[in-house]
């Protein structure tokens, strides 16, 4: 093959009718050079293609413009931003790998320019050598971009000197290196070229079964050359035979008959079986001089063996040949069967699609999207464009989606800095415990040197301390409620004083452990021998002991004070039961000044109904622990209300505060003490209790008055009502709910769920006249949150309620349905005086606006004294009830 002239591309190498393009020929797309070609035979220039830009390339081009690349990379060199074209036509390297010659000068970028080689430069720039020679005028640089303004091209590192040419060009020596010089893309093009060439010449390779075959038929038609024999690409394909013959056994199974193979396979498996035993008997013998005999058959062994394989080769292929041939057949078969269930498939995928293109649901319906309004709001124009979406809703939905990826990256953002600022507050952390934990045994000497200082100030730091060492011993829920009330009186309440109370020694013994069984049980007959007899404990004495047992208290206990602005006390102390596992409470009540008695306010204080519904439905009279209802009926106790007067009160909310919570509808085995819980319950649970304290009190000093006859209004309420008030306030007195219930005039109440046996019963009498109003009281627990609901009978020409008299219900009404009216200033416990003064009021104005009775002679019992716009209205004949202020008239609502 003759050697390609450079500048041929890859089509003239496999194109030998299109002549080469020699280096000296100009492209015809190529305009006129902008100076003279040089001496070279690369007389090619870069012309510039703009009068402002001068060339880029001041010489020889390395090969013709507008003309393929010598290598297969044809990688263009496009014009950027108005600067001329680098090369004309492809590139003539790929960019990212060294140049074609071995001219090192890198090509920088300058300022504006784009890079145009990435590596060497294939050519010296301000020159007119093919080679590098240093610039006339900078011989340290190269004007790849010689451009009016351009920054100054770093220097270029020093070049061997046998790769500079002063003189002009000629054709250079090749160069010989101790390493091989790399192949250049021509050269590989060659390389290829010629080694296709071997390939169509070279005969088909000889195997072992072809050897055999020559063997077997008395010798190969044509024998190849030997392997490390080596051709040009000319002599091959002057010596190419025209009727080569080529070995194939696919034409060969054609010829061969296969009930023949089969016999030859049968004759050469058994061939194989007696030569393997006679190797078997051979080695048996155990003779060397059977060694060449073993030989011998190991290769006819071997040669048989290569006979199966080719059988099995001739097998495959006529099953091959067989299996083709059958899909022939099926094909005209099948094709119109195809066509036909193609055209069904069509049919049915056209039906499918349209049905799942009715039933699609898109997965953004399933995320919750802002609102229009919303969206319109905050997006960004660019996101929203509302010229597009208002009309097109899906632009609308692309866009609001569009809107809330953008929101949850930056949500994503905002998490990923609060995930590392929350890594740096735990550094923190972490590093002030440290430095807290190192200041322990420091801080211990300075309390034992302030304890003067402490009984001075009268601050009992040493004090604190012996409590908290005392809370060692306590159970787990006293430990946690004792820890949560200090850190919160600490905090949020200085008059929140927590103690602990009871023998720290039992405490201690509880947890020792048992001493020797053995030492016991030699105690034990000492006893029994020295001492009588004695009688066996009945079975009632046994279940008693049982029964204290199980409700037995730990020795240690925890107090709570909680103190008033009128320094008025509530005393709590918190047990545990150990056996059950609950808290119970015990309280106590501490007025600073001594309260009038007051025989109605006797439950107000009680210890048993002090704290009841402090939560609403907290009755305190069953255990909150489902454990302990098969516990007592081990041991015979039916509920733990009998002994709530001995034990305490197992309220929910103290449960709580010990940190336990016991779950109804998933039980657990243990229930262990939580810090939270208690955290999470302790602020709200004080404030209550202080509340119930202050209501209580309030209504303590308010029953002893209205045990007088006295209706107390503070003068914040005396708006309310007007300034004459006719019906007085006659009796005050307690009922227990039995009596209640067996009013006529309270079952609504009571089949409403408004009365419980937990609340408050009174019952007031207000007279005027010959008319007596009774009311009935039930007071909720939670008062004043809860309001009282009154229940009304009025005795006058006949007995009247809320059944028989539309104005009894008005007036009921009036007391409990706009009780907001009656609060008063905050907290409101002044409600249920407003309300006793309220009905009176009503009372006046019903008894006042009766129509006189034309029967009776004389003036009438009542005389209006109340300014009314209008007596009665509708059809109901309602009374005017509402008190307007300052105006002093009634009207209706």
């Amino acid at each position: 093959m003759l050697p390609v002239p450079l500048g041929t591309s890859s089509h003239a190498i496999l194109s030998p009718r299109i002549p080469p393009v020699p280096l000296g020929t100009p492209s015809p797309a190529s305009p006129k050079p902008t100076d003279p070609p040089t001496t070279t035979n690369d007389s090619i220039l870069c012309p510039s293609q703009s009068p402002v830009c001068p060339p880029t390339h001041w010489g020889a081009h390395p090969r013709p413009m507008g003309t393929p690349s010598a290598i297969r990379d044809l990688i263009p060199c496009p014009p950027n931003n108005g600067y001329p074209q680098c090369h004309w036509g492809p590139h003539p390297r790929s960019v990212g790998t060294p140049s074609a010659i071995r001219d090192p000068i890198p090509c920088p970028p300058t300022n504006g320019y784009p890079q145009c080689h990435q590596g060497p430069h294939p050519q010296p720039m301000d020159t007119h050598q093919c080679f590098w020679a240093p610039s006339p005028s900078s011989p340290s640089s190269c004007g790849c971009h010689s451009a009016p303004g351009t920054l100054p091209v770093p220097p270029v590192p020093p070049v061997r000197r046998s790769h500079m040419w002063p003189r002009p060009f000629v054709k250079p020596r090749p160069f010989y290196h101790t390493k091989p010089r790399p192949r250049s893309a021509l050269r590989v093009l060659q390389g290829a070229a010629a080694a296709r060439g071997r390939l169509e010449q070279r005969p088909p390779r000889r195997t072992l079964c072809s050897a055999l075959r020559d063997v077997t038929s008395g010798g190969a038609e044509a024998r190849p050359r030997p392997a490390g024999s080596t051709m040009s690409s000319e002599s091959s394909k002057k010596r190419k035979p025209k009727d080569a013959r080529y070995y194939s056994e696919e034409s060969e199974v054609d010829l061969r008959d296969p009930i023949k193979d089969y016999e030859l396979y049968r004759e050469t498996c058994q061939e194989l079986q007696r030569l393997m035993a006679e190797i078997q008997e051979l080695k048996s013998r155990g003779i060397k001089e059977n060694a060449s005999e073993i030989d011998e058959r190991r290769v006819q062994s071997c040669v048989h063996f290569m006979t199966l394989k080719k059988l099995n080769r001739l097998a495959h292929i006529r099953l091959k040949k067989g299996r083709d041939q059958t899909h022939e057949a099926k094909q005209k078969v099948d094709a119109y069967h195809l066509q036909l269930q193609n055209l069904l498939y069509e049919v049915m995928h056209l039906q499918k699609e349209i049905t799942k293109c009715l039933e699609f649901k898109s997965k953004h319906e399933e995320i919750e999207l802002v609102s229009l309004e919303e969206f319109y709001k905050e997006a960004p124009p660019e996101i929203s464009r509302p010229a597009i979406t208002l009309t097109e809703p899906h632009q609308q939905t692309l866009a609001r989606l569009d809107w809330e990826l953008e929101q949850r990256k930056r949500l994503a953002e905002k998490y990923k800095e609060c995930l590392t600022s929350k890594e740096k507050i735990l550094k923190e952390i972490e590093v002030k415990k440290e430095y807290l934990s190192s200041l322990q045994p420091r801080l211990n000497s300075i309390m034992q040197a302030s304890l003067p200082v402490q009984e001075y100030l009268f601050m009992p730091f040493d004090q604190a301390h012996k409590q908290y060492e005392t809370a060692r011993h306590l159970p787990p829920p006293l430990y946690v409620l004792f820890v949560q009330a200090s850190a919160y009186g600490q905090a949020c309440d200085k008059k929140l004083v927590v103690a602990i109370e009871g023998s720290v020694e039992e405490a201690k013994a509880l947890y020792k452990p048992p001493e020797d069984s053995q030492d016991d049980e030699s105690d034990s007959d000492a006893e029994e021998e020295q001492t009588t007899k004695r009688r066996r404990p009945t079975l009632g004495v046994q279940l008693d002991d049982k029964r204290k047992e199980m409700l037995k208290r730990h020795p240690l206990s925890v107090t709570l004070d909680l103190k008033c602005k009128d320094e008025n006390v509530l005393h709590l102390t918190f047990h545990y039961l150990m056996n059950l596992n609950v808290m119970t409470v015990k309280a106590k009540v501490t007025t600073a000044m001594e309260m009038t008695t007051a025989i109605s306010a006797g439950d107000l204080l009680s210890p048993d109904s002090l704290l009841n519904c402090l939560y609403p439905g907290d009755h305190g009279r069953k255990t909150p622990n489902p454990a302990n209802q098969f516990q007592f009926d081990k041991v015979g106790i039916l509920t733990l209300s009998d002994y709530v007067t001995e034990l305490g009160h197992p309220y929910v909310w103290v449960q709580k505060l010990g940190g336990l919570h016991f779950p109804k509808d998933q039980p657990q085995h243990t229930v262990a003490a939580d810090n939270s819980l208690s955290a999470s319950h302790m602020e709200l649970t004080v404030k209550l209790l202080r509340s119930r304290l202050q209501s209580r009190l309030a209504l303590h000093k308010q029953f002893a008055s209205l045990e007088h006859g006295i209706v107390p209004v503070s003068s914040e309420c005396q708006q309310l009502f007007p300034t004459k008030i006719v019906s007085r306030l006659v009796k005050w007195t307690a009922i227990p709910y039995e009596d209640y219930a067996e009013l006529p005039y309270t079952k609504d109440v009571i089949e409403a769920g408004l009365a419980e046996d937990t609340h408050l019963y009174y019952m007031a009498l207000i007279e005027r006249g010959t008319a007596k109003l009774q009311a009935a009281v039930v007071l909720n627990p939670g008062y004043s949150t809860l309001p009282p609901v009154f229940s009304l009978c009025l005795n006058w020409k006949g007995e009247r309620n809320s059944s028989n008299d539309d104005n009894i219900r008005a007036m009921e009404s009036e007391v409990n349905v706009y009780y907001k009216e009656l609060w008063g200033p905050k907290p409101g416990y002044q409600l249920l005086t407003n309300q006793l003064q309220r009905l009176c009021m009503v009372l006046d104005v019903y008894l006042e606006t009766e129509p006189h009775d034309p029967s009776v002679e004389g003036p009438k019992e009542f005389p209006q004294e109340k300014m009314c716009l209008r007596l009665v209205r509708g059809p109901l004949r309602l009374k005017p009830f509402k008190f307007n202020y300052p105006q002093g008239f009634f009207s209706h609502r």
